[in-house]
């Protein structure tokens, strides 16, 4: 009777092992990459996540460049309006104002560097995208394009 118990709980290990092994050998969602599908193409941009106060205070403030394929996702974790300023940002940026839904609601073309105008998201978004000043025109990204990433609602 020992023995019968030990096999079966010697088998739920093997069990258990091989799928975690199996687990283990696909990828996990990148969170550093970002994806835009638009009707131009779809463009893969190597981002930072600003998702606490302080990292969604400081955002690209000082930095005094962007590579063309590198961005800032500021995740809110809940849609409510939002206004940005271009406050100690030294680089132009384009904003662009995205549902939880991955939706692009708002394209804000070359925010003007250190200025302090509101730039408002116009309805209730999760997340704000920055990208180097006149990338999105470049790209041809529009409002009602889409982002993948792994914190988009499905």
């Amino acid at each position: 009777m020992q023995f019968k118990k030990f096999l079966a709980l010697f088998a739920w290990v093997v069990i258990g092992a091989v799928t975690l092994s199996a687990c283990a050998g696909q990828p996990a969602a990148d969170q550093n990459v970002l994806t835009i599908k638009s009707a131009a193409g779809e463009f893969v941009f190597n981002i930072e996540i600003a998702e606490d106060n302080q990292s969604r205070n400081r955002g690209l403030m000082f930095r005094t460049e962007l590579a063309p394929d590198a961005g800032m996702l500021f995740d809110f974790f809940d849609e409510a309006p939002r206004s940005f300023w271009m406050q100690n940002t030294v680089i132009s940026l384009d904003l662009l104002f995205i549902k939880a839904n991955g939706t692009i609601v708002r394209v804000h073309p070359d925010a003007v560097p250190r200025d302090l105008t509101s730039i408002p998201s116009g309805e209730p978004v999760r997340f704000v995208f920055e990208i180097p000043g006149g990338r999105a025109a470049e790209l041809g990204i529009v409002a009602g394009d889409t982002i993948i990433h792994p914190r988009v609602e499905p």
